[in-house]
């Protein structure tokens, strides 16, 4: 039975926001209590790790690896000298991706639903949509931020994080037959507003871990984990990364959201969640399941009034 002629295909955007992202998992577990299903998954950075789990089936397994996750899981992704490509512990990261996203050999193309990882040219700076081959390879060069992860070599090209481009896919659920796209900004709150930070004490390391390098591991963390109490105080290395992506990325998603408009627009409220601070899942997800919570009305509502007014009408 086909249900197309009935019901319009739903698709989510899940835009980029580095650990702000975790609240995707509790935008997805808030819709399917719903009885909200999409048929498109597109994801940019996070939002494709977390798009491709769900596609994968790995949802569940994720959400619980994040939420037992601690700050100290979180550095041991990052190496403590830096390279030239990047500085994330790549065999961590693969193990990461293989165990919780995407198993080495699924290729998007298998997939139960259409999903589309977005990610950017860095010779040429155009948006490429990553729409087959292995699954955790688009995820991992959806994700390169850089300065974080190295580049991604994908045919004959070095592809590097799409929220330079296209923080908020929803261009790409049309193009793929969306009717309906429900997208998530999860870059909406964080310029020119001014919020206090709670410090957080770093939690003590058994003695000998990195015993020769302690300063500097400290210094390290400090940096991935910013504590600004100074506001004369000048911004370190990561903070200054932190902030420049994030009015990068809020600038482009005002503009392409203007020009292409999603149905309905999801906007957690995360600025008090740092870049890089990907152990706060719990509160990620909280807000994400909210904020799904707080336009339950205009979901149901605009799916009703699409059904009415096109239906079955797929292009």
């Amino acid at each position: 039975m086909d249900n197309s002629a009935t019901f319009p295909r739903i698709g989510l955007a899940l835009g980029s926001g580095a650990s702000r992202g975790w609240s995707h998992i509790g935008v997805i577990k808030a819709l399917l209590a719903e009885g909200i299903e999409p048929d498109i998954v597109c994801g940019t950075s996070v939002g494709a790790i977390i798009g491709g789990s769900y596609v994968a089936g790995n949802l569940e397994q994720l959400e619980q690896w994040v939420l037992s996750s601690t700050r100290s899981d979180v550095l041991r992704f990052f190496g403590i000298n830096f390279s030239q490509a990047g500085f994330v512990d790549t065999e961590r990261l693969s193990w990461f991706l293989h165990n919780y996203v995407a198993a080495e050999d699924i290729c998007i193309e298998d997939l139960p639903k259409k999903y589309a990882a977005v990610s950017t040219n860095l010779d040429t700076g155009r948006e490429v949509w990553l729409l087959e081959g292995r699954l955790a390879d688009a995820v991992r060069a959806s994700m390169a931020m850089p300065g974080l992860f190295p580049a991604v070599h994908n045919n004959h090209r070095w592809l590097v994080d799409g929220g330079l481009v296209n923080p908020v896919p929803v261009t790409t659920c049309r193009a793929l037959g969306a009717d309906i796209v429900i997208a998530v900004n999860l870059n909406s709150d964080l310029i020119s507003k001014h919020y206090n930070k709670k410090q957080e004490t770093a939690p003590t390391e058994s003695k000998g871990i990195l015993s020769n390098l302690k300063q500097q591991a400290k210094e390290y963390s400090d940096s991935i984990f910013p504590h600004r109490d100074e506001k004369n105080e000048a911004p370190g290395l990561f903070h200054a990364i932190a902030n420049s992506i994030n009015i990068v990325q809020e600038r482009v998603t005002r503009s392409r959201l203007a020009g292409d408009p999603a149905d309905i627009l999801l906007s957690p409220r995360l600025a008090h969640i740092g870049m890089l601070e990907f152990h706060r899942a719990a509160e990620a997800i909280k807000e994400g399941e909210d904020c799904v919570q707080r336009a339950l009305g205009e979901i149901h509502h605009t799916a009703g009034m699409e059904k009415i007014i096109v239906p079955g009408f797929h292009g």
